[in-house]
């Protein structure tokens, strides 16, 4: 009798960036060994995004977005069903999804924040605006929060968090710094783990 043949379900991931590509670097890293997932592009809202110099070293499509076309036209639907993903992946990226893309892919768009949610969140909240409210507030800690993402900035369920102690002559640049941190080490692993619960 012949061994039945089992096949590996291939997982595909969509990284959306706005900057210098950090965090999908470190994504990319992570999986490259992986068999069952596959980065199958990149996005961005910035042609000139340092995010897409690694695309063109990884040899990963890019989808370059218009900001009337996907906030006010189709969101580019089209073009991202085109990639097949399995989960879409905010990594640092600076606009709000529009409603046509959260409800296209329900539970399956995770995005990275810079703090500990619900606190400094919402519109403006991103990058060294959150650091610098951390520190303006003297608080004496602060971390990442992964969640899915809904029609509202920085709301939708939380899957993970992660903090950080702040000491008192913590900047908000030392800050960012134990912030990536974090990132690096929690963000590809969270997305693996999520990726294990997604109905086959």
């Amino acid at each position: 009798m012949q061994p039945k043949l089992f096949r590996l379900r291939t997982h595909h991931l969509l990284l959306f960036a706005s900057g210098t590509g950090s965090n999908v670097r470190n994504i990319i890293e992570f999986f490259r060994h992986d068999p069952a997932v596959h980065i199958t592009g990149i996005v961005s809202n910035k042609p000139d995004a340092g995010v897409l110099l690694i695309a063109e070293k990884e040899n990963i499509p890019v989808l370059l977005l218009e900001k009337e076309r996907f906030f006010r036209g189709d969101a580019f639907l089209p073009d991202i069903s085109k990639f097949n993903p399995s989960l879409l992946i905010l990594a640092g990226f600076l606009w709000k999804v529009p409603p046509a893309l959260v409800q296209a892919f329900p539970n399956r768009i995770l995005n990275i924040h810079p703090a500990l949610l619900p606190k400094y969140g919402g519109k403006g909240m991103y990058g060294r605006f959150v650091h610098e409210a951390v520190k303006a507030a003297g608080e004496t800690e602060s971390g990442i929060t992964i969640h899915l993402v809904d029609e509202q900035y920085d709301h939708g369920k939380t899957i993970f968090q992660a903090s950080v102690n702040l000491l008192p002559e913590d900047s908000p640049e030392s800050i960012a710094h134990k912030i990536h941190q974090l990132e690096y080490n929690h963000f590809p692993q969270v997305i693996r783990d999520y990726l294990q619960t997604l109905p086959a």
